[in-house]
């Protein structure tokens, strides 16, 4: 008989110091195999210690997610509109969604999981995140338009994250085109927005969200570019897993509805407010080729506004740089 991995890492989240032997006695299995799943659970990022004589315990807070008490924090409308799944391991909520809309579902649905084995970001990257260190998340939503109406999702989504944050007390929150939440010119959410269906209508998306709660510089190796996380934003107290993803997921849902009444041309101004490209000088890089300029905000179909040495282009994809200035960071 094998322990389960949540089981255990809830066992150790409700009765910290709890003795090997102890659980052992409770989940009826030896205390080698007890070991042998703290093992894997320290594998994924679970911060557990262990002394002798004050047994396993977490190094920090780690609250399990749990469908129903997402669903208790949602407003009433959206609880019963959107169901929600929770899985302990996946290869990618983003990709569970795609596989289900390719059977024909059609109703709002929102994934998350503990653990994602192949968690994937913009332009084939991976999303890192340790066991409870982070909450990765996809909502599937359907839609009448086009395809071409959708211009934009991605940056309200990121706008729907920070009204998220602002509303737990979290300033300082800057966006970058075309899908990351800053803080201080430092990663805290990336967003990945994939299409499907028909081009001309109907069509769907499956919003893909990683935003780092609590990580460590051994959990930040992985990722290519500067980073921070909730817990070191000073000033405002770590929100409950369970609570900070009902309230991301209900700004989620808000933005669709508003996006879908009234495309990206709604959220113009309110992105301006968070622009940290905006006056930067940038390189736009993509398709093999490399221009310079200064950012100008966005337009109202969510394509970057360039100021080049030939005049203002627009970019509606592509990877976005800051150059170096005065030492920070690109």
């Amino acid at each position: 008989m094998t322990v389960k991995l949540r089981d255990l890492l809830q066992a150790m989240a409700e009765a910290p110091g709890t003795s090997g032997s102890a659980l052992a006695s409770r989940f009826g299995v030896t205390r080698a195999a007890i070991w042998k799943q703290v093992k894997v659970l320290r594998a994924f990022g679970a911060p557990i210690t262990a002394r002798a004589g004050h047994g396993y315990r977490l190094d920090a807070p780690l609250e399990l997610l749990d469908g129903r008490r997402i669903a208790a924090h949602l407003r009433e409308d959206f609880a019963r509109s959107c169901p929600i799944e929770v899985f302990w391991q996946i290869d990618s909520t983003n990709s569970e969604l795609l596989r289900r809309a390719q059977t024909g579902m059609s109703a709002t649905t929102a994934c998350l999981s503990e653990l994602q084995s192949a968690g994937r970001g913009r332009r084939g990257r991976s999303w890192h995140a340790p066991l409870g260190g982070g909450l990765t998340f996809s909502v599937f939503r359907s839609f009448s338009s086009s395809m071409a109406a959708l211009a934009g999702l991605s940056l309200a989504i990121g706008i729907g994250i920070v009204r998220a944050l602002t509303d737990l007390g979290y300033g300082g929150l800057g966006l970058k085109w075309p899908n990351d939440v800053q803080v201080d010119g430092r990663k805290l959410a990336g967003i990945l927005v994939e299409l499907g269906g028909d081009a001309l209508g109907p069509c769907h998306a499956v919003i893909g969200i990683g935003l780092n709660l609590r990580l460590d510089a051994q959990a930040g190796t992985p990722i290519d570019q500067a980073w921070t996380d909730l817990a070191s934003i000073p000033g405002v107290p770590l929100p409950g897993r369970n609570v900070l993803a009902a309230r991301l997921l209900g700004r989620v849902l808000e933005v669709l509805d508003e996006f879908e009444q009234a495309t990206f041309a709604a959220f113009v101004d309110e992105f301006a407010r968070h622009d940290v490209l905006q006056g930067r000088a940038i390189r736009v890089i993509g398709a093999g080729a490399e221009r310079a300029g200064m950012a100008a905000g966005v337009d109202r179909s969510g394509a970057l506004r360039v100021r080049g040495a030939t005049g203002e282009y627009l970019v509606d994809s592509g990877e976005i740089s800051v150059r170096q200035v005065s030492g920070a960071g690109a």
